[in-house]
C-alpha cells in the first residue's frame, strides 16, 4: 500500500461536513478514508462515480404560486387519483426518505 502523505485542504459547508461524518462514523470510516476510496472511484470510473444533473421533475414550490395555479395543482392531483397513479403513503415517503438521502 502507498504510503499516505498528500494533504488535501477543502473548504465545505459545516452542516455538510457534520452530517457526512456522523454517518461515516456510524460505518466506521474514517472521513480520509472515505475521501481516498472517493478519489480512487475518480480514477477508476474516469470521472465523478454518479450523475450530476438537475432533475428534469422537480417537486412544486406551492409558496410560489398563485391561486389559479395552486389549484390546478391540485386537480392534476384529484385526476392522478382518479386514474390511479398514486401510491400509498408509506411508499411515498420510504421514496423521499431514500432520494434526499433522510
Amino acid at each position: 500500500m502507498a504510503t499516505k502523505s498528500a494533504n488535501l485542504y477543502a473548504r465545505i459547508e459545516p452542516d455538510v461536513k457534520e452530517k457526512a461524518e456522523s454517518i461515516l462514523s456510524a460505518l466506521g470510516i474514517p472521513a480520509s478514508s472515505a475521501i481516498n476510496m472517493f478519489y480512487k472511484q475518480i480514477i477508476l470510473q474516469r470521472g465523478l462515480p454518479f450523475e450530476v444533473k438537475i432533475p428534469s421533475a422537480r417537486p412544486v414550490d406551492i409558496s410560489t404560486l398563485s391561486e389559479v395555479e395552486f389549484n390546478e395543482e391540485l386537480e392534476k392531483g384529484y385526476a392522478d387519483m382518479q386514474a390511479g397513479r398514486t401510491k400509498n403513503a408509506k411508499k411515498a415517503f420510504a421514496d423521499i426518505r431514500k432520494d434526499y438521502g433522510l
